[in-house]
């Protein structure tokens, strides 16, 4: 299973643009409906107006590839330079020590 974070940092205040446009467009349901696709919520901080945190959960590494080539990844990418002034990626390891 492979678990990515993506901290996006919002163009001032775009950040409902930015989610609205994801949701409107049916982008966030085709990325749900992936082959592979656990997990992919976005989170809103209650610190910062500006900033938007995606966690996406993918049966493998394999299945997030082919999620990164799929027609609906070309429309993400253009509302995302349309709004997003910033992004961090990282990788979440998760462990059984609960």
């Amino acid at each position: 299973m492979l678990t990515i974070y993506v901290k996006y940092i919002a163009k001032e205040g775009c950040r409902e643009k930015f989610l609205r446009e994801i949701v409107e467009q049916g982008i966030l349901t085709a990325i749900r409906n992936e082959d592979g696709c656990i997990m992919y919520d976005y989170y809103l901080s209650a610190q910062d107006e500006n900033v938007v945190l995606l966690l996406e959960q993918w049966e493998s590494e394999a299945h997030q590839r082919v999620h990164m080539q799929q027609p609906h990844m070309k429309p993400l990418m253009e509302i995302k330079d349309k709004y997003i002034a910033e992004t961090t990626l990282g990788k979440v390891e998760l462990c059984d020590a609960f």
